[in-house]
């Protein structure tokens, strides 16, 4: 659904949260500074950055769900670019980009039960090509770890072709960019990292 912006003192508002989360993405390590710096230079140069109306590009929010059980993530098979990606899409005007992430994956997958993790654990900025009377543009991604719940069931919509769990030795390929594998091995280290967490005891 494309939402116009609102009035201006809610954009405003609801930019700086998203502002926020970009600020202190855990993902925003060395390696990423300049993505950061970028995607905040966008925000403050374009107070639409939250709409698809900004038609040079806008902030999306997406999620890379992880099989807790297997150690895998789930990949689909995005029907428009065909590609296999990470669940996601536009936060359509809602600075709560983590929100705005677990719907696009509960909408996505149809999975019940998802966690959401914060902070974002990875930036990117990737190109969009142009289609119909929609032009070329890039999206600002903020990106969530997902936690699928025990013997979570799949069923995707029709923006989507196939779904796939896949481990991060990808016997069939499906991690095809070097955004995407960094994204899948960043997320499988986190949830190690939170695991031991949960398993520590507490005194």
């Amino acid at each position: 659904m494309n939402v116009e912006p609102t009035t201006e003192g809610s954009m405003r508002h609801q930019l700086k949260l998203a502002v926020a989360e970009v600020r202190v993405a855990s993902g925003a390590g060395p390696d990423q500074v300049e993505t950061q710096r970028q995607i905040l230079e966008f925000c403050a140069e374009h107070p639409d950055a939250l709409y698809r109306s900004c038609l040079e590009g806008h902030l999306t929010g997406s999620a890379l769900i992880v099989d807790p059980k297997q150690s895998a993530v789930l990949l689909i098979h995005h029907k428009k670019l065909g590609r296999w990606l990470q669940p996601g899409g536009h936060v359509d005007g809602q600075g709560d980009l983590g929100a705005a992430a677990l719907r696009e994956a509960q909408e996505e997958t149809g999975i019940e039960g998802l966690e959401l993790i914060e902070p974002a654990i990875d930036l990117d900025i990737h190109a969009i090509p142009s289609r119909g009377p929609e032009p070329a543009h890039r999206h600002f991604d903020v990106r969530y770890l997902v936690l699928a719940p025990p013997d979570a069931v799949v069923s995707i919509n029709d923006e989507s072709l196939e779904a796939r769990w896949v481990t991060t030795d990808d016997p069939d390929g499906l991690i095809a960019s070097a955004e995407l594998r960094r994204l899948v091995d960043r997320g499988l280290s986190y949830w190690g990292l939170l695991l031991q967490t949960r398993l520590r005891p507490s005194n």
